[in-house]
């Protein structure tokens, strides 16, 4: 196990990555603080909100796959592929169900307070905005480009 951590210690476009969920993470908290003037650890380790850290994360490892075997390269084919499904997915497939997430709890408030129903509320950001993905890329590849 020593050996495989040892390893990816090594990897710099591993490393790149994770230096750049980190970055994004830590804005999304910053970005947290500011807004509601208050510090909550779960906005370090949740997904959703500003910026996005998937977007962050695959955009890293495209740019930094990119840099170390260049553009031409079927590993860079196939990680450019991987980073548009997942920026898709994170600005719309999670996004609509976060929508839906806070459309049902609307509904579950409602049956709440007419004393009917009493259920758990959903968790309503799951997705992101193009906004969050676009500084979430722009934050992945400009981390990629800084550990060249």
């Amino acid at each position: 196990m020593s050996y495989l951590f040892g390893q990816l210690a090594k990897n710099q476009i591993f490393i790149t990555v994770l230096v750049a969920w980190f970055v994004a993470q830590g804005a999304k908290v910053a970005v947290g603080v500011i807004r509601e003037k208050r510090f909550n650890f779960r906005w370090f380790v949740d997904t959703g909100g500003m910026p996005s850290s998937h977007a962050a994360t695959v955009s890293a490892l495209a740019a930094a796959v990119a840099i170390k075997f260049g553009v031409s390269t079927p590993i860079f084919a196939i990680t450019l592929v991987f980073t548009w499904i997942i920026l898709m997915d994170a600005q719309g497939f999670r996004r609509s169900t976060g929508k839906q997430a806070e459309i049902l709890n609307m509904i579950l408030d409602d049956i709440y307070w007419k004393k009917k129903v009493k259920e758990e509320r959903l968790k309503e950001l799951l997705g992101h905005t193009p906004v969050e993905v676009l500084v979430g890329a722009v934050i992945g590849i400009l981390v990629a480009l800084i550990f060249k």
